[in-house]
């Protein structure tokens, strides 16, 4: 990371992070408190490890990570998860030849400790124990809308229909009202998907079957989309 990126990060969350020190012990300082947090989700190091690094001890670091975490959720979560300019987004699919497309949808697994009572409801199916993100992007692989409660059991079609995006996706809320004509038909603004996913208005995913060279020629736009 950058400097100035972790200088203007650490400006977002102080308001969420700033502590007074007490009669027991000094605050630990905004920006290495900051610092702490990142290590630890960037690398695999234990809390022990983590704590050596910053000369403190390993509960601190616990601690320190749920206030950076927290604030991190409360302070910038809808500031960089949110809906993009539908316009710039319809351009940028548009340049990779698929029309009317306002994100692309797909899985990934996140590593997590195996759940004591639970284990075997989180193993996927790569062997280690995770749960599943749910990612809406733009052409710039900025994230758009994120769904993570579900065990890596889980298939994605199934949290897809349970997350609060497919619900405003079927009342029309969560995409402008934005038509183009295709041959007879009036097709709306959609996200792309894998196979995985169902097919809605507003949800395309790949031919299967039986692929002539119209469908196959489909197939690789929507793939490289």
């Amino acid at each position: 990371m950058k400097m100035d990126t972790f200088l203007e990060l650490c400006e977002w969350l102080a308001p969420a992070l700033r502590r007074q020190d007490t009669h027991m012990r000094p605050a630990i300082p905004l920006q290495k408190g900051v610092a702490i947090a990142l290590w630890k989700l960037s690398t695999p190091d234990s809390y022990r490890s983590v704590g050596n690094q910053f000369s403190v001890r390993r509960s601190t670091v616990g601690a320190v990570l749920m206030q950076v975490v927290k604030a991190i959720n409360w302070v910038l979560l809808h500031r960089v998860v949110r809906l993009t300019d539908p316009d710039a987004v319809i351009r940028g699919f548009g340049a990779l030849n698929f029309p009317n497309c306002g994100g692309a949808i797909d899985g990934t697994h996140i590593p997590i400790r195996a759940p004591e009572h639970q284990a075997s409801q989180y193993v996927n199916h790569k062997g280690y124990f995770s749960v599943l993100l749910q990612a809406v992007c733009d052409h710039w692989g900025q994230f758009m809308d994120i769904n993570v409660s579900w065990s890596s059991k889980a298939h994605d079609a199934r949290v897809y229909r349970n997350s609060s995006m497919c619900q405003r996706l079927q009342a029309g809320t969560f995409f402008p009202n934005r038509y183009i004509r295709v041959g007879d038909v009036d097709m709306p603004m959609c996200l792309v998907g894998d196979a995985a996913y169902p097919l809605q208005p507003w949800l395309m995913k790949p031919y299967t079957w039986h692929l002539n060279p119209s469908r196959q020629a489909f197939n690789d736009r929507l793939t490289r989309a």
